[in-house]
């Protein structure tokens, strides 16, 4: 090997040199690869007993609605009490969550309100853990090493969304009693590496909780352009086009797939974000980062449509890969400015804010899909979203000059 090839090397698994990062990685994975698990048995156990797709957008809502409720304190706490602390507090209450539905299984469910309240928990549990890892991970690499440590830990969730749903069908096949006690045990390992994680060196300051602590994240997020503009982008986007919450519709009555096929469905954009991720570890985007972001948010929505109109199951897998591929682009470029546009001392309550506009993006733009199929059809609830995910694009690159004009993510401009 060249001392060139060996030098490129190096700087792809630049993160993995941090023996943290490294444990943080795989706990990422596990419970991402668990949580995915339990997104496909749900949403397939909640078609099976109503066979409403306005029922899978509630799915989506039950679980964003503690993001909200309780923006003002996950960001603080983890601030305050550990970053890793309450990581790792969370993913056992994923846990807890998980081993709760198994248990709900087993008695029989004749209604989807006993799964609501146990989804609306692990909404909380998610609540406490998106904030604490995203800013766990700034503390866990040197600054030069932070935009491959971003990567690198897109391509944890990625590859678990691509593993992740065709296990969860495959599983579901089985029963959903082997889905969920498999993603039980899943969430348990990921809490035990968390807490394998030495304490980081770097912790951000403990302040006082107080209403100006509190508010402290949004306060930061309005005055900094470039990461308002950023998160927004994001929550705009995506909760117009968001159609996740739609495919078990697409797997059983438009593609006649079953259980299998609507894990493959839920796959195919973890597939195309993967091979974008690994490629970005390894050549990181280097000028024109601002452009690059809108034209990808423009080809997601472009994407949507393709996979909104198609009835041909391998057409629709391609739409949904490259519709991932583009999402990564932009998540790339999004993460990375955030978390270094923004001081230590605040990051863990930008990202509690960050997180409630990623779960509104989501949750929400699940729950617009399922409610606007109810009413219009699935497939016009589809193309809609798609449309809007590029008017969104376009506007965005009006309104936000500072951010449409970045150029390099190697550090503030």
């Amino acid at each position: 090997m060249s001392s060139q090839t060996a030098t490129a090397a190096s700087q792809r698994y630049a993160a993995f040199r941090h023996r943290p990062f490294l444990a943080f990685w795989s706990a990422r994975f596990l419970a991402t690869f668990s949580t995915q698990i339990v997104s496909v048995a749900v949403s397939w156990q909640v078609y099976d007993l109503t066979r409403d797709p306005y029922d899978l957008g509630l799915v989506g809502i039950v679980q964003f609605i503690p993001s909200l409720l309780l923006v003002l304190v996950t960001g603080a706490i983890a601030d305050r009490f550990g970053r890793r602390f309450v990581m790792g507090l969370a993913a056992m209450l994923e846990a807890a969550c998980a081993l709760a539905l198994l248990l709900l299984t087993l008695r029989g469910l004749n209604s989807v309100m006993p799964v609501f309240a146990v989804l609306a928990m692990f909404g909380v549990a998610r609540a406490f853990f998106g904030p604490a890892a995203a800013s766990l991970v700034a503390n866990l690499v040197p600054p030069e090493d932070f935009a491959n440590a971003v990567a690198w830990n897109s391509s944890a969730w990625q590859t678990a969304t691509i593993v992740g749903p065709v296990a969860g069908g495959l599983l579901y096949g089985i029963s959903a009693e082997v889905a969920y006690g498999l993603a039980t045990l899943l969430m348990v390992a990921s809490a035990i590496l968390i807490f394998v994680i030495p304490k980081p060196a770097r912790q951000a300051g403990a302040e006082r909780p107080s209403l100006d602590t509190l508010f402290a994240g949004f306060r930061y997020i309005w005055s900094e352009k470039v990461v308002l503009g950023a998160i927004s982008l994001d929550l705009f986007a995506v909760l117009l086009s968001g159609a996740v919450a739609l495919l078990p519709v697409y797997a059983r009555d438009i593609l006649d797939l079953g259980p299998w096929g609507l894990g493959m469905l839920r796959a195919a954009p973890g597939i195309g974000a993967l091979l974008v991720a690994v490629w970005l570890a390894g050549h990181p985007l280097r000028d024109r980062a601002g452009i690059i972001m809108l034209v990808f948010v423009g080809l997601f929505g472009a994407f949507t449509i393709v996979f909104g109109v198609s009835t041909i199951t391998w057409v629709s897998i391609f739409a949904l890969a490259m519709l991932g591929a583009t999402d990564m682009v932009s998540v790339y470029v999004r993460e990375t400015l955030i978390q270094l546009w923004t001081p230590d001392e605040v990051r863990g309550r930008v990202n509690a804010v960050n997180m409630v506009f990623v779960g509104a993006s989501n949750e929400l733009g699940e729950f617009r899909a399922g409610n606007m199929a109810s009413y219009i059809g699935t497939v016009p609830a589809v193309v809609f979203g798609g449309v809007g995910a590029i008017a969104v694009a376009g506007l965005w690159a009006w309104l936000f000059p500072k951010l449409r004009n970045i150029r390099s993510l190697a550090g503030r401009e």
